[in-house]
């Protein structure tokens, strides 16, 4: 077991390794395989156990040969050979499931850290079409500013005009009234010569009676 768990050993510390650096493709081809086995994480528990109790096997024999060896004084060679295998295996079996645990956790992380990048590409698109929307908004503003100043402008203008044909209607009707009061003051005295011609046309009728009178 001991070749096996060199094996595994070694294929985790490559893991880990093309995880922590970017080596072209490696990395991802890595996080892919990863996604894949852990879609079989009871299949991954199960061989994670198996391991931790083979672990525990192996300890509780190293402690078992070694207090064998307290009991009769030394260990013989076969006890030797057995306790430096045993503990060879639990070194690489801890090791082993270190190094799992130490790649799940950062497999983990770096999915995390993905989906944060992902994330934050999206807030930056969502801020890029917030300043454009801005600009956009900024600009109908500044000619809705435009507009408001123009008819502003025309409205000023209207009552700049306005008062000026009020001025002028007020003069006109100054002239109308002043035209009104000379057509009254002609009137009348107009209607006094009338009167006056009236006068005189009945006094030269008076004076022709009185002419024809002292000729009879």
């Amino acid at each position: 077991m001991i070749p096996l768990f060199f094996l595994v050993v070694c294929s985790e510390g490559l893991v880990a390794f093309l995880l922590m650096v970017k080596i072209g493709p490696l990395r991802e081809l890595v996080m892919k395989g990863l996604d894949q086995v852990k879609m079989r994480r009871a299949t991954v528990l199960t061989i994670a156990g198996t391991i931790f109790v083979i672990l525990l096997s192996n300890l509780f024999s190293i402690l078992k040969i070694q207090n064998k060896g307290v009991k009769h004084g030394t260990m013989t060679p076969m006890d030797q050979v057995l306790w430096r295998t045993n503990l060879l295996e639990a070194t690489l079996m801890g090791f082993s499931l270190f190094l799992g645990f130490l790649i799940d956790r950062m497999h983990h992380y770096m999915r995390k850290l993905i989906e944060l990048r992902g994330s934050t590409g999206v807030s930056k698109q969502e801020v890029d079409r917030l300043e454009k929307e801005k600009i956009q908004l900024k600009e109908k503003e500044e000619k809705a500013s435009g507009e408001v100043k123009r008819l502003q402008k025309e409205v000023s203008s209207l009552t700049e005009n306005i008062k000026k044909l009020k001025l002028e209607s007020t003069e006109k009707d100054k002239k109308v009234e002043t035209a009104e009061s000379h057509v009254t003051a002609l009137q009348k005295q107009a209607a006094d010569l009338l009167l006056e011609y009236d006068r005189l046309l009945e006094d030269n009728q008076n004076l022709q009676n009185q002419a024809l009178g002292y000729r009879n």
